[in-house]
């Protein structure tokens, strides 16, 4: 059964270490990525130190990446009964999982942008107020002050098109299993 077992283990290696990749596009590192294909794989929850020991990743990196993984709700801490320690799991949805990650990730970076282009918006306004501002300079202001207000209507489409994953309508115009034709 050995020869099973490491074909087992090159198989979910293989899923892990892609995973970790893909991840790391995403601007989460490898590391937390291979953390969350550990814990994927894992048909129980676990301990930070089994963890640590599985990864080779010391305590503190190992508590950061889980609460990483936690504020992108993608592990949860559980409980269990005769078990002090805390214990974590994945979510094991993956539709779930790609919803939390990227629409905390969209959020986070529409709500940096918006916040950018308001202000500029307030300094755009207010410099064409200022006397002695030539005709040339004011039509490179009122250009500047298009493209910013339609950055922002981006920005509200894309805050739409998240608020359609986290209330899952998304589903309704891509199902999460193709249809099959033929039935």
């Amino acid at each position: 059964m050995q020869e099973g077992k490491d074909e087992l283990e090159r198989a979910r290696e293989r899923v892990i270490e892609a995973i970790s990749q893909n991840m790391n596009l995403y601007g989460v590192t490898p590391s937390i990525g291979r953390l969350w294909g550990l814990l994927y794989f894992q048909n129980e929850p676990m301990t930070l130190d089994e963890m640590k020991n599985e990864l080779g990743m010391s305590k503190t990196s190992m508590s950061t990446s889980v609460r990483t993984l936690m504020d992108l709700h993608m592990v949860d801490k559980v409980w269990k009964k005769g078990i002090r320690k805390d214990l974590y799991e994945v979510e094991e949805d993956w539709y779930q999982t790609f919803i939390d990650f990227f629409t905390i990730k969209w959020r986070s970076g529409v709500m940096i942008n918006v916040n950018a282009i308001e202000k500029s918006l307030q300094e755009l306004n207010k410099l064409l107020e200022r006397p002695g501002i030539s005709e040339d300079d004011k039509e490179t202001v009122r250009r500047d002050i298009g493209k910013l207000h339609d950055a922002l209507d981006y920005y509200n489409w894309l805050n739409r098109l998240v608020d359609t994953f986290e209330t899952h309508e998304i589903f309704k115009y891509i199902p999460k299993k193709k249809e099959d034709p033929s039935q």
